[in-house]
């Protein structure tokens, strides 16, 4: 004979209640059982003292013979650490997405993520290069500004300052007659004559 620790279900229509039993296995859930050992009272909340009494003395009993709990019962016992608590399985859900439907939204999130970042970094770049082209604005005005505080004071330093320009641009375009000596000889063959 198999003994089961299980809930026998009683109470109204839509107003459950459960005796906790210990019965043959092959009895019926709600018909004849050996040992009533407590009550559930899902009707009640969760914290309350009389959602589940169990007198568990008789409960370690009838588990030292060999009566194995029901899922339900076998979470009560863990919960009052009469046994192990039992791995609670995950259950499947029919309203989930499947595996193909949640990778896919995965690269779509992604995707979405990859574009953010693009956007960011582009924005982040053009910030950049604005608060660059600010800074060499402001420079200019900055030198400018002391140049013409001393401009008035001394009208004469304007004039040498452009004569250095020209002398500047003299070297430059002998650079390329000194590359090539055997076309300077002919340029001042073509000079004479």
């Amino acid at each position: 004979m198999s003994l089961r620790i299980r809930l026998a279900r009683g109470g109204a229509k839509k107003r459950p209640f459960y005796r906790v039993v210990v019965a043959d296995s092959r009895s019926p859930r709600d018909g004849r059982f050996i040992e009533k050992i407590g009550h559930y009272n899902p009707m009640v909340p969760r914290d309350h003292p009389e959602r589940l009494r169990l007198d568990e003395a008789r409960a370690r009993h009838w588990l030292s013979l060999g009566a194995t709990p029901s899922d339900r019962v076998a979470r009560f016992l863990g919960q009052a650490n009469i046994i192990p608590m039992p791995e609670i399985p995950t259950q499947t859900k029919q309203n989930q997405p499947r595996k193909k439907e949640l990778e896919r939204r995965a690269a779509e999130a992604a995707a979405q993520k990859e574009a953010q970042s693009t956007e960011a970094h582009a924005a982040a770049e053009a910030h950049d290069a604005e608060a660059a082209a600010e800074e060499v604005a402001e420079a200019p005005a900055e030198e400018a500004a002391p140049a013409e505080e001393t401009a008035p004071e001394t009208p004469a330093e304007e004039g040498p300052a452009e004569e250095t320009a020209p002398t500047q641009e003299t070297p430059a375009e002998e650079a390329p007659a000194e590359e090539t000596p055997a076309e300077a000889e002919g340029e001042d063959d073509k000079k004479e004559g």
